[in-house]
């Protein structure tokens, strides 16, 4: 493709930059990624990828901006509260770059409708606050044989993989939703803002890496970190069945919708089960 004068300045950094260069803009503007959640991770997702060039994001999330939601979801502006997240994120997106296709869905992820949605994208991007939603893009790309990467922040803590067809997927390392009780929501507990910011620009460079073709993804790893000591650690994770393409799967055969558990809480704001330390639950407790 031929760069205009305007794109070769906006994305000089990039063209200057070994690894990317003309070519890798080219890439970026031919691709189109899936953003699922359009709050505290999708916020920064959907920033970074947009001023990337990224030429097709498409955005699902069926929720309207609330006031509570201002000290994390940074795509989002006062003046939006009462209105549709994808559609206050879409305007957001437009305002910072005119090169770039917004798509959106103002709708909840269901079993009859990922499947369709995840066809459509080079690559998915997942960053809900509900185990249901997770398992269901896992299993979903799993049988569509897409890459994603997911990502989950709690408290001061956040976590996050990629997945390529045959590496580790989300199941691997949680091969079901935890009880009900084990791990409570960010609107139980709470989390700090720029937590969000911190994860989400991790999975939008996961994101800009797979489709640029470079660097070392987080694949069969898992990233974990904690704000309060600015620690970070990966975690070995080995592919499971739960793996497997889609041709050869014999545990994700179908979609299932798992329903939404809520967590009890104490008085003292404490999980009614053990408490967790980490986004969700700690990968080295299980099967790694």
């Amino acid at each position: 493709m031929r760069f205009t004068d305007d794109q070769i300045e906006r994305y000089s950094r990039h063209i200057l930059l070994s690894g990317v260069g003309g070519a890798g803009q080219e890439k970026l503007l031919d691709s189109r990624v899936l953003i699922v959640g359009a709050g505290g991770l999708g916020s920064p997702i959907a920033l970074y990828l947009a001023a990337a060039g990224v030429g097709g994001l498409g955005l699902i999330d069926p929720d309207v901006v609330d006031l509570s939601n201002l000290q994390r979801q940074v795509i989002h502006f006062t003046s939006d509260v009462n209105r549709s997240k994808v559609e206050s994120a879409a305007d957001k997106i437009r305002a910072l770059n005119p090169d770039v296709e917004v798509t959106t869905y103002r709708e909840r992820l269901t079993k009859d409708n990922v499947l369709d949605l995840v066809e459509r994208y080079d690559f998915i991007v997942e960053g809900t606050d509900n185990f249901p939603s997770k398992f269901l893009v896992n299993d979903a790309c799993i049988l569509a044989d897409k890459p994603f990467n997911q990502g989950g922040i709690l408290r001061f803590q956040g976590q996050t993989l990629t997945h390529v067809p045959g590496s580790a997927s989300y199941r691997c390392v949680y091969d079901r939703p935890p009880p009900a009780g084990i791990v409570p929501t960010c609107s139980e507990v709470g989390v700090l803002g720029a937590v969000a910011g911190m994860l989400g620009t991790i999975q939008a460079t996961e994101t800009l890496k797979y489709l640029l073709g470079v660097g070392e993804l987080l694949v069969n790893r898992v990233l974990f970190f904690d704000a309060l000591s600015m620690q970070t650690r990966i975690v070995a994770v080995r592919p499971t069945e739960w793996a497997e393409p889609a041709a050869t799967n014999t545990r994700i055969t179908k979609l299932e919708e798992y329903a939404q558990e809520a967590c009890r809480l104490d008085d003292a704001g404490r999980s009614g089960r053990s408490e967790t330390s980490a986004a969700e639950v700690d990968p080295a407790a299980r099967k790694v």
